[in-house]
């Protein structure tokens, strides 16, 4: 946090070191953004992945289980090249073992989806600065001197609600409840929270169409602190303490290899790996909207 605290610092102060032109200029006219975005999810955990052993980041990364993502948000410019944004999304997350080659992966044989909701609060910070004139594409008007693609980095902090549901004859289950790993039944497991917290972080690129309307593409990982988004953390419990406390669906969906391959797993075997946390990430296309002042330095909806 003081490390985070001393970069907000210094951004600031750089800013209003080398912008003080801008304190009264155009920007700060229409400081206030609504933002419009859909675009795609995708998720590295435990479940499928790239065909080798563990997960590597984004080379672990199966662009077919990239899922629909929708959200709406506000940005407001604290400086012209510093900017508060909140956001509102809603995705969905999926990963599958049969996506995988990797022998150890595929024989466990779990898959799972999640609805996904998050609220953002992030910080932004544009390296390069967005073009402010009477007309973006008109080459003889005078107006401040920028570039026609802003880009921007930013990081923040977000809460997330997740759901993890497996597939059982057909039909999709709540995992949480399950108790696939042992989670309330075994006193050193405790149930899982489905609210959390993530870290937002990443880089986006604005172009400007006129002096109101932009488009823009966005991407942004979220580092979590959970490992249980895919309900998969820890080793495999006995399967008939989890019939007797949660029922035969529960502990089919904590191991279906156990069917076609009925020995190759034990209680205290490894399931998943808990020191490893689960990430998620965003991919979107942006439509923004500048919207105008009142007096007082509201923003204008009409």
């Amino acid at each position: 946090m003081r490390i985070l605290v001393a970069i907000i610092i210094v951004i600031i102060t750089y800013s209003e070191a080398f912008s003080q032109w801008g304190r009264y200029g155009r920007w700060r006219r229409m400081r206030y953004e609504v933002i419009y975005s859909v675009g795609g999810t995708n998720f590295l955990g435990e479940l499928g992945g790239a065909n080798q052993e563990g997960t590597n980041f984004l080379r672990d990364l199966e662009i077919n289980q990239t899922r629909p993502l929708i959200s709406i948000g506000m940005r407001y410019k604290l400086l012209q090249d510093v900017a508060v944004r909140t956001s509102l999304s809603f995705g969905y997350l999926h990963g599958d073992d049969q996506t995988t080659t990797e022998v150890y992966r595929r024989y466990r044989n779990l898959k799972f989806r999640s609805p996904l909701f998050e609220w953002a609060l992030q910080l932004e910070y544009s390296v390069l600065r967005e073009r402010i004139g009477h007309r973006y594409n008109l080459r003889r008007v005078r107006g401040v001197k920028g570039y026609r693609i802003n880009t921007y980095f930013f990081a923040g902090i977000a809460m997330f609600w997740f759901n993890p549901q497996g597939e059982y004859n057909g039909k999709w289950y709540n995992l949480q409840p399950l108790c696939t790993e042992g989670e309330g039944i075994i006193p050193t497991r405790e149930k899982y929270h489905r609210l959390q917290i993530s870290i937002p972080f990443g880089i986006g690129f604005k172009y400007g169409i006129n002096r109101k309307w932009s488009v823009g593409l966005e991407f942004g990982p979220r580092k979590t602190f959970t490992d249980y988004i895919d309900d998969v953390s820890k080793t495999y419990v006995d399967p008939e303490l989890i019939r007797e406390n949660c029922g035969d669906i529960a502990a089919d969906l904590a191991d279906p290899s156990s069917k076609e391959h009925p020995n190759w797993t034990a209680a205290g075997q490894q399931r998943g790996d808990a020191k490893d946390k689960d990430t998620y990430m965003f991919i979107s296309l942006n439509l923004t909207y500048k919207l105008k002042q009142t007096r007082k330095g509201m923003p204008k909806f009409r």
